[in-house]
């Protein structure tokens, strides 16, 4: 398996093979200088006396010069490198990452404790023609104000984020093209250097899978999400970070990426382990279970335990958790409304859930031990609602830190509280866990 211990320690074995037989073993090297230095010491204007000791001292110089050269030449050949742009290798973090997008506004971003973040992603650019295109000068404006937030958190990465969803219509087709992934790479390039920003998340919902109604989607689209990425590495370099929002189901694992391919090249994958029960479900749910069910595969642990089992490294995962809560109606009150037919309603913000979702409105929370993950019931007015609460991301942080995984991700900081939120909640258990 690609990634795996046995493959590696093969991998090394093999290189350490070659690197003695070029050291101790091919004579090529010193058969050759050995040549050079003779004829070089071989002249009438040396006394016959001191020819034996030079020619002597010669070969012992050109026995230590080629094997020397011939070592690092070795070196360079076989220890493993980012000739081909690869990303760093994949010892992870120290710490995990603490990951969040943005699509807030610029005039409260200063009041979110930035500090608290490794990264935070800018929502969205879009395509123009082949290029990526910051729409609006109130985005490049908060671009900037993004970037400044440095000041504060000296080691934070700032990200601009590609499509979202809805957000990537032509993607199939301009990407499809290496007309296409050049201009796109360059583009990415130069809006990179003029913010002074960190690297580029790829949000494509979803190559090769059916997405928003009418959108073009291709099986193509694997292979050319394949060569976009290498694009994108060979143009940006080693330094600037890479990542990619992932669908969080299985369909997604299974038809839209090379990950044998795609993985090497990038510092991460996000894992969209959230809208697991979306805005086109009939049946209730949790959109963004810790662990699976009998009655619903789809979790965070599921996507963790199938991109592991296919050799993707679990310190380039980070797992995504939701700041908002989705609310369904028309849910009967078996079993409080959980897996009964439905109709999506709408959206809540974390930081109006005790406005909108309060006891004193009818909403009863309960808890599921096995997906280990809250949901409430309005039994009044037939409203299920499933959501992440403090609990659940305490218990996602403790699992990404127990997996050692690469990080925590969520959707997204403008709506969470200024204080007492929920990305406190993951900075408290992430120095929990240090004591």
């Amino acid at each position: 398996m690609i990634g795996s211990p046995k493959f590696c320690k093969k991998i090394a074995f093999t290189k350490s093979l070659v690197f003695i037989f070029c050291i101790y073993i091919s004579p090529f090297p010193v058969l050759i200088l050995n040549h050079i230095m003779n004829l070089d010491m071989n002249t009438d204007r040396i006394p016959d006396t001191n020819r034996n000791r030079n020619c002597s001292m010669s070969r012992n110089w050109s026995h230590y010069l080629s094997t020397g050269a011939f070592a690092l030449i070795a070196f360079f050949i076989l220890i493993p490198g980012n000739s081909h742009g690869q990303a760093p290798s994949d010892k992870g973090p120290q710490q995990p990452a603490v990951i969040g997008y943005y699509a807030g506004r610029i005039t409260e971003i200063d009041s979110f404790a930035v500090e608290k973040l490794t990264h935070v992603i800018f929502s969205f650019c879009h395509l123009k023609g082949n290029r990526m295109n910051v729409d609006r000068a109130t985005d490049t404006a908060l671009i900037q104000r993004l970037v400044s937030l440095k000041s504060r958190n000296p080691h934070l990465k700032v990200m601009l984020s590609l499509g979202g969803w809805g957000g990537c219509k032509s993607c199939p087709d301009v990407f499809a093209t290496r007309k296409g992934r050049r201009q796109f790479a360059g583009s990415v390039k130069e809006l990179t250097e003029y913010f002074r920003t960190d690297g580029i998340d790829l949000d494509w919902e979803y190559p090769a899978l059916v997405n928003v109604p009418g959108y073009p989607f291709y099986p193509s689209d694997k292979v050319h999400f394949t060569s976009l990425i290498k694009k994108l590495r060979k143009k940006l370099g080693k330094i600037q970070e890479i990542s990619f929002a992932a669908g969080g189901y299985t369909d997604f694992f299974k038809t839209s990426i090379e990950w044998d391919k795609v993985m090497p090249l990038v510092n991460r994958v996000n894992l969209m382990t959230y809208d697991l029960i979306g805005g086109y479900s009939t049946i209730t749910g949790h959109h963004t279970p810790l662990y699976s069910t009998p009655s619903q595969v789809e979790s965070t642990d599921h996507a963790v335990n199938y991109l592991d089992s296919i050799g993707v490294p679990r310190n380039k995962m980070a797992i995504g958790t939701a700041f908002y809560a989705r609310i369904f109606e028309h849910a009967d009150s078996i079993n409080n409304g959980l897996y009964r037919p439905t109709k999506f309603k709408r959206g809540v913000s974390y930081r109006n859930f005790a406005t909108t979702l309060s006891p004193d409105s009818g909403f009863v929370r309960y808890w599921d031990p096995v997906a280990q993950a809250p949901y409430m019931y309005n039994a009044a007015q037939k409203l299920f609602v499933t959501y992440d609460d403090s609990v659940s991301i305490r218990l996602k942080t403790r699992y990404t830190l127990d997996r050692q995984l690469n990080g925590i991700m969520f959707w997204q900081l403008g709506e969470d509280k200024f204080h007492d939120g929920l990305l406190d909640v993951i900075d408290e258990t992430l120095k929990e866990a240090k004591k």
